[in-house]
């Protein structure tokens, strides 16, 4: 996926290994990859021009939205998205080689939280009285536990984790539903669109819209706006305004085109209603190599 011939810049959620990064791999296989620490730097170095595009997660199949990146795209960044894509999320314990023999005695385990939460079940059952401990994402979780082979800790994360670095895998699969898919955002400053070469196909875009305020029914005629015209959403999720409490925008995805007449006239109406609308562009879904 690359526009002419210079390479592309695209900035991941790292250290490389991480989910992310085998998302932005796959969709981006001969473009230069740049590792950020947290969500908001991969937006921020789009934003500020330091690269071209970023891949940033957006939701889990168990655990739902990554409330940050929302957040982050309404209330601090002009960005679009310019393509998302799906990857099989695997979860797997892993500890340093100098310590394979002595897994089941473990002291803490690392990981983001959402991997964390993902082995709910497992963590519960297994390791109970062990303390879980929050990292920035699943490979920097490994690169803790690579960093000190004397410390009997463990990291979960992903196969690629731990061939990076030279990790033992002791326990496999241990989420707890086998359906596990993280979707991730494309983001970019340009209201483009990846190449529809290897996607679904199905032109999807993404709306935030702020309801006008003390109107009743307002979200019952948002949704009629849709309704009507037969557009389909696929999601719709509040999160809060940050203005006080019961103050809310909405997202929500629309399987349509934003420039087809339909949702010209959907804008339109919506606009009339006294709706605040922000699209965050057009775009197709991939999905990353397993």
């Amino acid at each position: 996926m690359r526009n002419g011939e210079r390479h592309q810049r695209i900035a991941y959620l790292g250290p490389e290994a991480s989910f992310t990064y085998l998302a932005t791999k796959s969709l981006f296989p001969n473009e230069e990859l740049e590792a950020f620490s947290t969500i908001p730097e991969c937006i921020e170095a789009v934003s500020e021009e330091k690269v071209d595009l970023a891949v940033v997660p957006l939701e889990n199949t168990i655990e739902g939205t990554v409330t940050l990146t929302i957040d982050y795209l309404y209330h601090e960044a002009d960005l679009y998205i310019v393509g998302d894509c799906l990857s099989k999320i695997q979860q797997h314990l892993m500890v340093h080689k100098n310590q394979k023999e002595n897994w089941q005695s473990i002291e803490e385990i690392y990981s983001h939280p959402h991997a964390l939460a993902q082995c709910h079940k497992y963590l519960y059952y297994r390791f109970s009285s062990v303390p879980l401990q929050r990292y920035s994402s699943t490979s920097a979780a490994a690169k803790l536990v690579s960093e000190n082979p004397d410390r009997c800790i463990a990291a979960i994360g992903n196969v690629s984790s731990a061939e990076k670095y030279d990790l033992e895998i002791v326990q496999k699969n241990i989420h707890d539903f086998q359906f596990n898919h993280t979707r991730f955002l494309v983001l970019s400053k340009s209201n483009t669109r990846l190449p529809v070469d290897h996607s679904e196909g199905k032109a999807k875009t993404t709306l935030m819209i702020t309801l006008p305020v003390n109107v009743s029914g307002a979200l019952h005629q948002v949704l009629s706006v849709f309704a009507w015209r037969k557009l389909d959403l696929s999601k719709i999720e509040s999160r809060p305004l940050k203005t006080g409490l019961g103050e809310y925008f909405f997202i929500m995805d629309v399987h349509a085109d934003e420039n087809g007449a339909m949702m010209k006239g959907a804008m339109e109406e919506l606009a009339a209603l006294g709706c605040n609308v922000k699209s965050l562009g057009t775009y197709y879904t991939y999905l990353t190599r397993e």
